[in-house]
């Protein structure tokens, strides 16, 4: 059994593989890096136990973090409940793609695991459009990561809105009724779905001028459901993209190890 973990800045994302390569859970807790290996052990332990998993039953795991305070309590705390060493994604690590980047290891291991997921499961060219602590949007070519868009995520745009602002209240994500907001929530509202579906619609279309037309178009990410049904461009959603990409890291590089010792 394969344990994946994605540490994002506001959530982290773990996922248990069979042999086979099915998924068995996909599960997530709140990122906070002031805990200790101990703590997240705990936590993981919990989330074991919460899909009746066995721990125990881990062969493998993987890390990719974009919270360096966390990447070695992660790291601790899998060794300490699974006796098996991670593989942390950085450099010598084996995407089998070519990065088209100045430098390479400014590219977050969250966009590498995503866009090796992609090229996995998709036809080529690919955008794939990531909704989390930060929107990123990632062309791809047959096997080449091409370069990407980041813009500010839906929450945090939102929770500066409203920090900022000091008339303007704390609102959850979701639709008005109208475009035409008649309130001040209903206003906020549409300028957060609507404003970042246009903007996800006119960057796709802006990179594909830049490059190419997309043979596919995928999003993932905790902020997508809200935004992506009032997308006008046809978009496929994929949660589990990162998870997966993860997995494929993983067999790839055990693979090459493997044959290397042989």
């Amino acid at each position: 059994m394969i344990f994946t973990v994605d540490i994002g800045n506001t959530v982290i994302t773990m996922g248990l593989f069979t042999p086979e390569g099915e998924l068995e859970f996909r599960g997530s807790i709140k990122t906070d890096k002031n805990k200790t290996p101990d703590q997240i052990a705990i936590d993981v332990l919990d989330m074991f136990r919460l899909k009746q998993a066995d721990v125990r039953s881990v062969t493998g795991a993987v890390i990719s973090s974009v919270v360096p305070p966390m990447t070695a309590a992660m790291a601790d705390a899998i060794r300490q409940l699974c006796g098996v060493r991670p593989m942390i994604m950085g450099p010598g690590v084996k995407t089998g793609m070519n990065i088209l980047a100045e430098i390479h290891n400014q590219l977050g291991s969250d966009i590498v695991a995503y866009s090796v997921a992609a090229l996995q499961k998709y036809p080529a060219p690919i955008i794939v459009i990531d909704m989390g602590t930060a929107t990123t949007l990632s062309y791809l070519g047959k096997n080449t990561y091409e370069g990407c868009v980041i813009a500010p995520g839906v929450r945090i745009a939102l929770e500066a809105l409203s920090g900022r602002a000091a008339e303007l209240p704390h609102i959850s994500i979701e639709a008005p009724a109208s475009i035409m907001g008649r309130s001040t929530i209903d206003a906020m509202r549409a300028g957060v779905v609507y404003g970042n579906a246009g903007m996800i619609d006119s960057l796709i279309q802006r990179m594909e001028e830049a490059a190419a037309p997309a043979a596919t178009v995928v999003m993932t990410g905790g902020n997508a459901a809200p935004i992506l049904k009032h997308c006008k461009r046809d978009i496929i959603f994929d949660e589990n993209l990162i998870i997966d990409g993860l997995y494929y890291l993983y067999q790839k590089n055990h693979d090459r190890r493997r044959k290397k010792n042989d």
